[in-house]
């Protein structure tokens, strides 16, 4: 997958489930996203859980920052790439990131805007080209999504607390390309 299929396959359906557990995951399986951001497994399990979200016939991201086992280092999406057949990779850190998309990932890089100088920082790190798409969380700031998207020209991905039509319709209507979710009836929208 590239970014160009990513992009297409949202537009066709732009809520991702972003799963935390072994429930939400069952939960996504059986949702109709097309797209799933797993943020928990272990080294041991993410190999064979992003199987299974292949064999439902869904794509995957895997979130660098919170596999255990995995150190904050490039070698995480080196061994993302080797060993499972992941799509893309999420971190914080650009790095990371940048590292996924070396190996033929898509990578999408995290950021939590927390202040104004949260959102500098955003183009202090786009300014390394780390990252096809960028997740900001919260995704309630459909302002913030709009200064975002004009300041780096990325796809963006708007997550955290999105819980209603209202906040995914907020969300795409300021420009972000699709919205992610932990919880299972915006899966549903």
């Amino acid at each position: 997958m590239n970014r160009t299929q990513l992009l297409d396959l949202l537009a066709d359906g732009p809520v991702i489930a972003a799963v935390k557990d072994d429930e939400g995951l069952a939960a996504a399986l059986e949702s109709d996203v097309a797209v799933l951001f797993l943020l928990y497994g272990d080294v041991l399990t993410i190999g064979d859980t992003v199987a299974r979200v292949h064999a439902a016939g869904k794509k995957v991201f895997v979130h660098l920052d919170l596999i255990d086992g995995l150190a904050a280092r490039e070698i995480a999406a080196d061994f993302i790439a080797r060993n499972t057949a992941a799509d893309g990779v999420i971190s914080t850190k650009a790095p990371l990131t940048k590292r996924g998309r070396e190996l033929g990932l898509v990578a999408i890089q995290r950021f939590f805007l927390l202040d104004s100088m949260a959102l500098r920082n955003i183009e202090r790190h786009l300014a390394q080209d780390s990252s096809d798409l960028i997740e900001v969380l919260p995704g309630l700031m459909p302002k913030i999504i709009r200064r975002v998207i004009e300041t780096t020209g990325k796809p963006i991905i708007a997550g955290g607390l999105i819980s209603d039509k209202e906040d995914v319709t907020g969300a795409l209507g300021a420009g972000a390309v699709a919205v992610s979710s932990t919880n299972p009836a915006v899966w549903a929208m």
